[in-house]
């Protein structure tokens, strides 16, 4: 006799029938969509209301979805910030290093310095000269990191790739702390004046780069950045 799809349990939610169910119903739906009831939903599942329960509740931790008292179920915009805590606790669930994931968030950018070669919006590009603009007369590292946040959420933005920028984001927050902690570093090691000076040099060719259509050169531009950023 088969058995019923709630009485299948895995660790695993993408091996589970009753979740795989449930996400294809939600794939099917946008941001704000109602679910059907539990009733409902559960019967057109074929499951039982306890076993859709229980991964609904899942899927609301992992901010898929919302719950609205007296409302409803809906299906959410699934944020970065939400993503981010997922991932980070999936790498500590798996014991793998947060910095891990820094050679991802390096993969990421080295593509959005090549698509923004393509076509790079006048727009945008002026917000990456602004940054420039700032870390050559900011008196404070606050300044200058801030400088260099907004420079790669503009780089970012120059590609033109919502999947490029959305992932970054996420990858943005998960680095967070240990992002802080390179600051820390960088600032221990040099002066402002000094600070202010070597974020021009690694930032400029990237702009330089990009104005100029050069993917190769851009690439090499993201790559120098990286490598010297992660020395410290």
């Amino acid at each position: 006799m088969t058995e019923p799809l709630e009485t299948v349990r895995d660790n695993h939610f993408d091996d589970d029938p009753v979740s795989i169910a449930l996400t294809k119903r939600i794939k099917g739906m946008k941001p704000g969509d109602r679910l059907p009831s539990e009733r409902d939903l559960a019967i057109e599942l074929g499951v039982s209301r306890t076993a859709l329960r229980d991964r609904l509740a899942v899927l609301v931790g992992l901010g898929s979805l919302e719950r609205q008292i007296g409302s409803g179920t809906y299906v959410a915009e699934l944020r970065p910030q939400t993503l981010a805590l997922a991932l980070s606790l999936g790498l500590s669930s798996a014991n793998l290093p947060i910095h891990a994931l820094e050679s991802v968030r390096i993969a990421l950018e080295r593509q959005a310095a090549i698509e923004a070669c393509a076509d790079p919006d006048p727009t945008l590009t002026g917000h990456m000269q602004k940054a420039l603009d700032i870390m050559a007369v900011a008196t404070t590292s606050v300044e200058m990191h801030k400088a260099d946040r907004d420079f790669h959420q503009a780089m970012l933005r120059v590609s033109g790739n919502p999947a490029l920028i959305f992932f970054a984001d996420v990858l943005a927050d998960t680095l967070s702390q240990s992002m802080a902690e390179r600051s820390v570093r960088l600032r221990e090691k040099h002066t402002e004046e000094g600070l202010c000076d070597l974020f021009i040099e690694l930032h400029k060719p990237i702009y330089d780069a990009i104005m100029s259509g050069d993917e190769e050169k851009a690439v090499l531009a993201v790559e120098e950045h990286f490598d010297v950023v992660m020395l410290y």
